[in-house]
């Protein structure tokens, strides 16, 4: 008898145990899908999308956690397959600088002509 309930709590710790990895890796997929742009839908995230690519994409996304890949590894993998333009927050590199500076230089520019027309008045 002793046994048995030994057996089953083993069981039952097993279960909780996957049920709470499985949890967390549905966690991880949905954190890095919700960053990462659907290739079909224009304007989607892979979260958000249901068409063939992100179904695709979510499915690899869990391949690659269950591998061990940690975010970071999975973000370099998709943008050496797809390019830079497949994650929404891009890093700031030799190719994104200009992505990065234009918004700041047109606001130091606007800046500068308002500050010009009040003091002329």
């Amino acid at each position: 008898m002793k046994k048995t309930k030994f057996i089953l709590f083993i069981l039952s710790f097993t279960l909780l145990l996957l049920n709470n990895l499985s949890a967390e890796n549905y966690d991880q997929v949905d954190k890095i899908s919700k960053n990462l742009r659907c290739l079909i839908c224009q304007g989607q995230s892979i979260y958000d999308s249901q068409s063939d690519f992100a179904l695709s994409m979510k499915t690899l996304i869990k391949k690659k956690i269950n591998e061990g890949k940690n975010e970071n590894e999975i973000y370099d993998f998709l943008k050496n397959k797809y390019g830079d333009w497949i994650v929404y927050d891009p890093e700031i590199n030799k190719n994104t600088i200009l992505l990065w500076a234009i918004p700041l230089i047109l606001f130091v520019f606007g800046g500068i002509l308002i500050i010009r027309k009040v003091s002329i008045k």
